[in-house]
């Protein structure tokens, strides 16, 4: 048997049909606008992200007395040496040099590690780049880094905690002085990435023995603070809670004494390392005699004879 539905039947089904397609729409359009919403305030997120890492200092400037204070800034990537923080350290110590005020330098890190070495993203970028060059670029670029450090007028001292490997221990080594926490750890480890760590090699043979350097370059095994202390890496190794403190106080000592005696010092320092001994002593002697003529070196000796303290007046 068939049954028809009457007029008013049929309508009242249309009706609800078209009711629970209005509904459906509504229903869509809710869903597609959160979607919307969330898609556009992740998109915004993103971007915040983004510019608040190429507006963020990847090295903080304190200065306090005549010690400046370098701080790389860079703790979620264990401070290692990008492109970017390179050229901002290079650009601290190029305002460091042009200021008169600033005796002595004090490199730090954020975070729990000094440097963990080249940004082994990049490394591997640039290893994959059309262009052969970009893999020479990035060592050449930490090489002149590590050069600006020797070459600049104001002692460097490296102020060091939690680990430190490969282009991190050059960094180390490239410092004038260095003080580390007990906690600190030095490793040369590319060998482990089967990248014999070469670059880092340089400064690394200059500070110790060559027998422990390529101990350390050819087993990529960590070493404690205090091995670091003997082998002539660091100067001192103290306690975790003294870092600072003791850094300050070498710093301070440092800074205490005349500028310009120290600059040249360094200077010929690093300079007669490279020399055969007659002609390290014929620059010494030339040398010694032009730092007499300071105006620092007779207040100096005027105090020495007159038993009072010298009055500097860095010139």
């Amino acid at each position: 048997m068939t049954y028809r539905l009457s007029i008013a039947s049929r309508y009242r089904l249309l009706r609800s049909q078209c009711l629970q397609c209005n509904a459906a729409s509504t229903r869509l359009a809710a869903t597609t606008a959160s979607r919307l919403n969330d898609w556009t305030r992740g998109m915004a997120n993103q971007t915040a992200e983004i510019e608040t890492a190429s507006t963020e200092q990847l090295v903080l400037s304190q200065d306090e007395g005549n010690v400046r204070t370098l701080t790389l800034n860079r703790p979620a990537k264990y401070n290692s040496l990008s492109a970017a923080l390179v050229d901002e350290l290079l650009s601290a110590l190029a305002a460091a040099e042009k200021d008169p005020a600033v005796h002595v330098i004090v490199l730090g890190a954020a975070g729990k590690a000094f440097s963990a070495g080249h940004d082994l993203s990049e490394v591997a970028q640039a290893r994959t780049s059309a262009n052969a060059g970009d893999s020479e670029a990035i060592f050449k670029t930490t090489a002149g880094l590590m050069t600006a450090i020797m070459r600049q007028p104001q002692p460097v001292i490296a102020r060091v905690q939690g680990v430190v490997t490969a282009a991190g221990c050059q960094l180390v080594a490239s410092c004038d002085l260095a003080v580390a926490s007990v906690e600190a750890r030095f490793a040369t480890s590319g060998i482990n990435a089967g990248l014999f760590c070469m670059t880092p090699g340089v400064a690394l043979s200059r500070n110790v023995a060559k027998k422990h350097a390529f101990e350390m370059l050819a087993t990529g095994e960590f070493i404690s603070a205090e091995r670091a202390a003997e082998i002539g890496l660091v100067n001192r190794v103290v306690a975790a809670g003294l870092l600072d403190i003791s850094t300050d106080e070498l710093a301070q000592t440092i800074a205490g004494k005349s500028a310009p005696a120290i600059k040249a010092g360094k200077a010929f320092f690093y300079q007669q390392l490279g020399l055969p001994l007659d002609d390290a002593y014929t620059l010494a002697t030339k040398e010694m005699a032009r730092n007499l003529s300071f105006s620092d070196a007779q207040e100096g000796i005027d105090a020495f004879l007159t038993k009072r303290k010298p009055v500097w007046r860095h010139e």
